[in-house]
């Protein structure tokens, strides 16, 4: 799918220059080829420890694809992550490379809320799924929170892109309230985060990257979830929901 610039759905991007294009198209290649190489690794590691010798493949991974862009990835709030402990990060979503840069860049062992039909890729889906990752079908739910309160337990910070998928027109869009429901399930703190310039990067029906860039992310005050009930859930989405907006830019 082609990307248009009045398309309301996708960020208009200035038209990069043929050096540009020409980098970015070679990017996009050489992450198809990390991905492929390091798939075997991964698969071969998913079934032990619990997939926690997945993590450092990953992290890995994530920081090839991210230096091979020339992308320069500012993080500010660090340090309210540091002593937490396993949370549930609660984010907005705007390309892939958000998942990259989470990958490369934060402390602890980050699982993601993804779609079950990436199981379908060959050794990526497998070690996906034996790793900690937690595959979401939105006809059951239930088995996503169980699935999520049993990750938790092994030691994983849960990533969850509460919008429920990716918009790329450079704004925040309402919250599902599945985020809070795991992080009051998991009764572990949530800490909501903000991810600025990535739909620049690589929109939505993007086929090559626009290198360069810069991607800003803000780290908001954990909240706890100690004590609070599922019915809880729609004001902890709201709260969560008000502190991304506050922290998400247009400029940078």
């Amino acid at each position: 799918m082609a990307v248009r610039a009045d398309d309301p759905e996708i960020v208009a991007i200035p038209r990069p220059g043929f050096f540009n294009r020409l980098w970015g198209a070679v990017a996009v290649a050489l992450s198809v080829l990390y991905t492929v190489v390091l798939a075997f690794p991964a698969a071969a590691a998913a079934p032990f420890r619990d997939g926690h010798a997945v993590s450092h493949i990953g992290r890995l991974w994530a920081w090839m694809i991210i230096r091979t862009c020339g992308l320069r990835v500012e993080i500010e709030g660090l340090e309210r992550l540091e002593g937490l402990g396993p949370c549930v990060m609660v984010a907005n979503h705007q390309s892939m490379f958000d998942i990259f840069a989470i990958l490369a860049f934060f402390p602890g062992e980050p699982r993601f809320l993804a779609k079950k039909e990436l199981l379908k890729v060959p050794l990526v889906g497998y070690a996906m799924r034996r790793s900690g990752h937690i595959m979401v079908d939105r006809q059951r739910g239930g088995n996503t929170i169980r699935r999520a309160i049993q990750v938790s337990r092994l030691g994983y910070s849960i990533c969850v892109f509460a919008e429920g998928t990716r918009f790329s027109d450079n704004r925040v869009h309402e919250f599902n309230d599945g985020a809070a429901w795991i992080a009051i399930a998991t009764r572990r703190p949530c800490v909501p985060i903000a991810i600025s310039g990535s739909a620049t990067i690589f929109p939505r029906g993007a086929r090559v990257v626009a290198p360069g860039r810069r991607i800003r992310i803000r780290i908001g005050t954990p909240i706890e979830t100690q004590g609070l009930r599922s019915e809880d859930r729609a004001a902890l989405t709201r709260r969560l929901e008000d502190s991304v907006r506050a922290m998400f830019t247009t400029e940078l």
